[in-house]
This record gives structure tokens, C-alpha cells and sequence, in this order.
């Protein structure tokens, strides 16, 4: 199995297009202002010796090496040994709300990244259950499904975003729905929903799905991130930062909503949790779940990944080596060959 031990790196990438276009406008500066000294063929008599595209070639090879730098960093891994292993366990989803409101900042850094942090841990204090975690905001998505590969569930966690749901609300209901569709039909009373959520602007059905869920075995927990004075949520419109306006233009204060949140774990037989509690949070949920029936199956994982970061550290660094010995001048060997020539 192929993976990146740290996925969210290669954001890096990113800076690789934007380089490309200052590559080109200062290229195009360049050709202007050669042409306010005269003709560019006249021009190029008085600079008999330099290459015409050594500037290029010097860049493509520079991004080459910024780009392998961006892979290594993200460190890609494969997977060296299997295992197979009989356990016990509970099934338990976290489904985790990247709608807009989470932006707000109540709670610091932010709702989601502080929601995203503590998921993380609970990932660590649940080793020896089967986790799989989903996305909500208008709708929701099944990120990963069940499984005992606990850092592979901490790496989407850490990946999760605003931006991968593109309608916006907090459909709790339809999360509660996926999760129940996704769970294994075989049993019951060894399943858990763990819900984090600041629970603001709910689609109505959320308590009818809890009610169903909890008639099949599932126990319901919410996790309420935010407070109760709330906070503006941050926003960008036309490149600049502001908040989130109403119709009559006045800002929109997101506040956690703990009544809501009670009244649905209530009606899915479990408990509300205020994020905030933070440890204490986790290891109540871990009394909760290890007192579930536990089912037993077959797993087989990769108990070890090794590294492969040195190999694209060394082709970067073979590539700056190669870009800084390519000289702007022409040399003998490259002026008889023109590998832009069609």
C-alpha cells in the first residue's frame, strides 16, 4: 500500500503554477525592455555569447526540484509488511462538520481546527476499535470507511477542510443516515456514532435519524464545538477577508447550539460532550464504547511502511546541481544543437 505519511504537504504544490507565471511576465518584461534598446537581431549582436534558451532550461529544471521537494517533504511511504489479526472490537464513525461556521473563531485557533485536533486524539485513545470517519456540511460524504488503519484515518482528519463539501448547512441527519448505511449488517449493539458539530443551522430530520439509528444498535454522541456568545464567521469575497453578512448586510454570529445537540444524543441513547472538556471528553467516550458488545473479525493491515523521501530529496538536489552549472552563455556543444527546434 502507497502513501504519503504527510498528505497535507503537498499543498506546497501549489506554489509551482504561480512561480510559472512570474517565469513568464518577467520574461515578457525582459523582451520589452531589450527592445527599447533597438531591434532585438541588432540587439543580439552586441550579446553574441548568450544562450537563447538557457533562461528556460535553467527554470524547467529549478521547478523539477522544487517539485520533487514538495513530494519529499510529504514523505511517500510503502507498505512492507501485512498482518493478519483476529480482534474484537466496535465499530465507531466520527463524523466531523466543515461547514463555513466552523471558520469562526470562538474557539482558537478555529472551531475546526480545534474539532480536527481533538479528533486526532480520539483516533489514538480508540486503537483497538474499527473507525471510520465522514464529512458533513449540506450534505455528507463517507471519507474513509471502517478500518483498523488508525493513522490513515488521523491523516483525512488532518486533511479535512471547508472546501471539500461544496453545499453549505449542516446536514446532521444526512450524516447520521450515512453512517447507518455504512455500518456492517451482521450485528447489533457494537456500533457508535461520534458526532462533532457546533450544530448551527440543522436540517430538521437529524432527531428522526438519531431515533432510527438508535432502534438499530447505534449509540449517538455529540461533541458541541463553540460557544455560547458565538462569533462571526470569517469569509473572502473578491480576494479580501471579512465576515459573513445576512440580506440587511449585518454580520452573522454563529453560536453553538447545546440544546439541539443534548436532544440528539438523548434521542440516539447516548451523551453530549462540550469540546472544551478535551481530555476528560475522550476518556468518557472510551468507557462508553469499551462497555459495547464487541464483534469479532479478520484484519489485515500494514503493520510497517518504509520511507522513499531520500530518493526524491536526491533527484531535487541532482537537479539544482544541474541547474546552477548550466551557464547563460553558449557553449560549443550547445550552440551546434537547438533542442527547441521542431
Amino acid at each position: 500500500m502507497f502513501r504519503f505519511e504527510e498528505i497535507t504537504n503537498l499543498y506546497a504544490l501549489a506554489a509551482i503554477p504561480v512561480l510559472v507565471f512570474f517565469f513568464i511576465m518577467a520574461m515578457m518584461y525582459r523582451k520589452r525592455v531589450i527592445k527599447q534598446f533597438g531591434e532585438s537581431h541588432l540587439v543580439a549582436q552586441l550579446m553574441p555569447q548568450l544562450a537563447k534558451y538557457k533562461h528556460t532550461v535553467k527554470f524547467i529544471f529549478l521547478i523539477l526540484a522544487m517539485s520533487l521537494l514538495c513530494v519529499s517533504y510529504a514523505n511517500p511511504q510503502w507498505g512492507t509488511k501485512k498482518e493478519k489479526v483476529q480482534q474484537k472490537s466496535s465499530d465507531v464513525f466520527i463524523a466531523l462538520d466543515v461547514s463555513q461556521s466552523m471558520m469562526a473563531e470562538d474557539l482558537q485557533p478555529s472551531r475546526l481546527d480545534r474539532a480536527k485536533r481533538f479528533t486526532q486524539q480520539l483516533i489514538q485513545g480508540l486503537k483497538g476499535e474499527r473507525i471510520g470517519t465522514i464529512v458533513f456540511a449540506g450534505n455528507a460524504y463517507l471519507q474513509m470507511p471502517l478500518t483498523a488503519d488508525y493513522s490513515s484515518a488521523a491523516m483525512f482528519v488532518k486533511s479535512a477542510n471547508t472546501r471539500m463539501v461544496p453545499t453549505q448547512g449542516t446536514a446532521i441527519g444526512d450524516a447520521i443516515r450515512l453512517a447507518r448505511e455504512s455500518y456492517e449488517k451482521d450485528g447489533k449493539f457494537h456500533k457508535a456514532l461520534i458526532i462533532i458539530t457546533d450544530g448551527e443551522n440543522h436540517d430538521q430530520d437529524a432527531l428522526d435519524q438519531a431515533k432510527i439509528a438508535a432502534e438499530q444498535g447505534v449509540l449517538i454522541f455529540t461533541i458541541g464545538v463553540g460557544t455560547s456568545a458565538g462569533a462571526p464567521i470569517p469569509t473572502f469575497v473578491n480576494g479580501a477577508s471579512t465576515y459573513k453578512k445576512d440580506k440587511q448586510g449585518a454580520t452573522v454570529i454563529s453560536k453553538l447550539n447545546e440544546s439541539m445537540l443534548s436532544s440528539l444524543a438523548a434521542a440516539g441513547s447516548g451523551k453530549y460532550y462540550n469540546i472544551t472538556n478535551g481530555d476528560k471528553v475522550i476518556e468518557a467516550l472510551q468507557k462508553y464504547i469499551e462497555a459495547l458488545e464487541k464483534q469479532e473479525f479478520e484484519q489485515r493491515t500494514f503493520s510497517e511502511y518504509e520511507s522513499y523521501f531520500q530518493w526524491f530529496l536526491g533527484l531535487a538536489l541532482l537537479f539544482l546541481l544541474i541547474e546552477f552549472l548550466i551557464s547563460y552563455q553558449k557553449s560549443e556543444w550547445w550552440a551546434k544543437r537547438d533542442i527547441f527546434r521542431v
